[in-house]
This record gives C-alpha cells, sequence and structure tokens, in this order.
C-alpha cells in the first residue's frame, strides 16, 4: 500500500512539473498551474501528503523559472505547504469554504511578507496575477477530484491486484 501511495505522490508531483510550464503572465514569472497537483493529493492522499506536493511543485515550478525571486521561494513553498493542508483539511468539510480559503490565502494573504521583503509595489503586481492563478488551479482541482476519488480509493483498497 505504502508503494501505491509513494506513486501516486510522484506521479501529482510529476504532473506539478507540467503544470510549472504552463504560466500565467506575470510581473514575476513563477505563477504557473503547478498547485492543483497538490491540491488534489490533499484530499485524495491526505493533507500532509498535498503539502508536500505543493513544496516540490512550486520549488520544480520556481526552479523552471529561473527562481526569479531567490531564496525566498522557500518561503513561498513553506506558505503554498499550510495552504495546501488546510485546503485537504477543510475540503472534506465544506468544498467551497476550502476553496474560497485557498484563493484568498494564495492571493492576498500569502504575499504580504513581501510587502516588507520588497515593496507594496511588488504585492499590488503580483495579486493580479495570482488571483488568476488560484482561481484556475482550484477550479481544476475541484472538477478533478470527484472524478479521481473513486479511483484512488479503489486503488489504495485493492488487496487482490497482483503485485
Amino acid at each position: 500500500m505504502k508503494g501505491k501511495l509513494v506513486s501516486g505522490l510522484a506521479m501529482l508531483t510529476a504532473l506539478s512539473v507540467v503544470g510549472a510550464m504552463i504560466k500565467i503572465p506575470a510581473i514575476v514569472g513563477s505563477v504557473a498551474l503547478d498547485v492543483f497537483p497538490a491540491l488534489l493529493a490533499s484530499v485524495l492522499f491526505g493533507a500532509g501528503a498535498g503539502a508536500l506536493v505543493g513544496v516540490f511543485g512550486h520549488l520544480l515550478s520556481a526552479l523552471i523559472g529561473g527562481f526569479p525571486l531567490g531564496p525566498l521561494h522557500f518561503l513561498i513553498a513553506g506558505e503554498m505547504a499550510v495552504l495546501v493542508w488546510v485546503f485537504g483539511r477543510l475540503y472534506k468539510k465544506n468544498k467551497i469554504l476550502a476553496s474560497t480559503v485557498f484563493i484568498i490565502g494564495n492571493s492576498f494573504v500569502a504575499p504580504l511578507p513581501f510587502i516588507y521583503l520588497m515593496n507594496i509595489g511588488f504585492y499590488l503586481g503580483i495579486v493580479p496575477s495570482l488571483l488568476i492563478g488560484s482561481i484556475i488551479n482550484t477550479v481544476i482541482a475541484i472538477v478533478a477530484i470527484p472524478r479521481l476519488s473513486s479511483l484512488v480509493a479503489q486503488g489504495l483498497s485493492n488487496r487482490n491486484v497482483k503485485q
């Protein structure tokens, strides 16, 4: 069973790399479709697993974009882990609340430290791109989760499969 979990997380991390190559125009070139696999993982495999995929997905997206913010991407990866974890915990109770908290958190709250690290202009410039990216990533995840949940549940609980 752990092998199937690791394989699933590896596939979702690889999907993050593919999503990282699909950029959303922004002042900084690291807004991409790299987070929806983490949102999928947080619901399908657990909030902690989703947080790991979120960290690796963001760091790989930043690497593909040339690390435009340098080591600050590690701060962003930590924020992504928290947001994806919260999404995974809230999704089972209320999908709309989970989506709203993720979109607001990723678009408006997560970039707040950059007001102090960079300036207010950077914050105001990045928020519209983050908002669009967050909405697109969340919609993709919300559409895909119900379609994938039965497959994942069946695959993880099926003990009759020859290995």
